[in-house]
């Protein structure tokens, strides 16, 4: 699997806002320039998380975008599917428990793209947006500015 730009910015997108918007809400802009992510780009993936219930956006002069519910309730698996849709590895309707094609009675691969596909979602689904925004700090704390010369 290989997560597009949508994922790996939209990710920094959030643990940005993650970790500023704590103090006040975020401006596009403000996270942009953070994460060095063109402004209209980074909209459209805002568009994307909000619709997906994992942030808001407060209108006026000292609006701006923060997250919809706490850092401990949203995981790596939350952002990534409403930025990537479905994570799994191969489009084989047997993984999901859908209908199986006519050639799952004997496909000896279906079991490997299942295994696949479970370790990619405990994978992501295990992983919170306040741990990541743990790291980030910790980052900071030793001179280092995160994310944005980062190419997740």
């Amino acid at each position: 699997m290989k997560l597009s730009t949508k994922g790996r910015y939209g990710l920094r997108a959030m643990i940005d806002l993650a970790d500023y918007s704590e103090e006040m809400p975020q401006s596009i802009a403000s996270i942009a320039a953070r994460q060095s992510i063109s402004d209209s780009y980074l909209e459209q993936l805002m568009a994307k998380l909000k619709k997906a219930g994992l942030i808001t956006s407060i209108r006026g002069s000292q609006g701006g975008y923060v997250l919809a519910k706490p850092g401990t309730e949203i995981s790596v698996g939350d952002i990534l599917r409403a930025l990537e849709g479905d994570l799994s590895p191969v489009k084989c309707m047997g993984l999901k428990g859908d209908q199986a094609c006519s050639g799952s009675g004997n496909c000896v691969t279906k079991n490997v793209w299942k295994r696949i596909d479970d370790s990619i979602q405990n994978a992501v689904d295990s992983i919170y947006l306040n741990e990541l925004v743990e790291d980030n700090r910790k980052m900071r704390l030793y001179g280092k500015e995160p994310g944005a010369d980062c190419d997740l």
